[in-house]
């Protein structure tokens, strides 16, 4: 998948979070209500990270340089993982030490008791539409996976950051609802700091899920099953090859895909009918996976385990 449409979620939830946030600290400076506050440093944090992609995104589409000749399409997987730092101790860590105060020293809501939840409310109708267009994109490319094998097996990080920020979004104004509202109704102020603990709670999962998975993709991630057998066959669909002694593939970048392969050839091919063989099976391979941008192929003689090399060269003489 290009970058298009992970960006295109990324603009709709920064536009979203940005207006929700400053709706959240005005209904914060009225109210003094914790929740608010948490919601409206969850939105502000949301903000950034979608701000962080975006400049991921955009860096990692440098050129290679001798010093990086592979690329710079890991900066997209280093910038989300930045936002799940983010999101952690910004995020969650924040909510949880409000949470604390606040039940420890709980004040009822007195005035203006209807700007958090008409704050609230709309909070919910901008995220619901910035979720809906996260999951419009992901349905693009998700196929038949579902929701939590899609987020382990993404290759491209924002739109999952954005999946699990949006969802994590909207349970989080749920729970900012259910705390304001409670504190409203029976007047007293711990609800208020029992939605924010769960607020800090959410926060704080949604980051540990997202740092597992963006340290797996900069440790270096292997292409999906589907796309490995599509290489497969790519190689083998001609006569060149006689069968794929081993192969290794990893993704350099989201959109970059690293293919190194040990292939056998006929032993008795001469040196440039094999040249002629790999720059066709090269060409087959970036027909049928696109992002396999740097393919290296080494030809070999294929030798069934236990045979030497002398005793092959004999059973072929003979």
């Amino acid at each position: 998948m290009s970058a298009g449409g992970g960006n295109k979620a990324v603009v709709a939830a920064l536009a979203a979070n940005l207006g929700i946030a400053v709706t959240k600290f005005v209904a914060f400076a009225l109210t003094l209500s914790s929740s608010m506050l948490a919601e409206g440093i969850h939105s502000l944090v949301d903000s950034g990270n979608q701000v962080l992609l975006l400049i991921g995104g955009k860096r990692a589409k440098r050129h290679a340089t001798p010093k990086h000749p592979f690329g710079f399409g890991r900066e997209r997987y280093i910038y989300a993982f930045v936002v799940s730092i983010m999101l952690f101790f910004v995020g969650g860590l924040f909510a949880l030490y409000e949470a604390y105060h606040k039940i420890s020293h709980p004040e009822p809501i007195l005035k203006w008791q209807w700007v958090p939840i008409v704050v609230l409310v709309i909070g919910i109708v901008l995220e619901s539409l910035s979720f809906r267009t996260a999951i419009h994109e992901t349905n693009q490319i998700r196929g038949d996976a579902s929701w939590p094998e899609f987020i382990r097996r993404s290759r491209v990080p924002e739109l999952p950051v954005i999946l699990l920020e949006d969802f994590a979004a909207l349970i989080g104004l749920v729970l900012a609802l259910f705390g304001v509202g409670l504190t409203i109704l029976t007047g007293n102020g711990i609800w208020d700091g029992v939605g924010t603990a769960a607020i800090g709670l959410l926060l704080v999962a949604v980051a540990f899920v997202l740092a597992v998975e963006m340290k797996s993709l900069l440790l270096g991630e292997s292409a999906t099953a589907d796309t490995v057998a599509k290489i497969e066959r790519a190689i083998l669909e001609g006569d060149e090859a006689e069968r794929i002694i081993h192969m290794r593939t990893v993704h350099v970048g989201p959109e970059d895909l690293l293919v190194a392969a040990k292939i056998a050839v006929r032993h008795d091919e001469t040196a440039g009918a094999v040249a002629k063989g790999i720059d066709a099976i090269e060409r087959r391979i970036r027909s049928a996976v696109p992002i396999a941008k740097m393919i290296y192929l080494e030809p070999d003689i294929y030798r069934k385990p236990g045979t030497s090399v002398e005793a092959e060269s004999a059973l072929t003489e003979s």
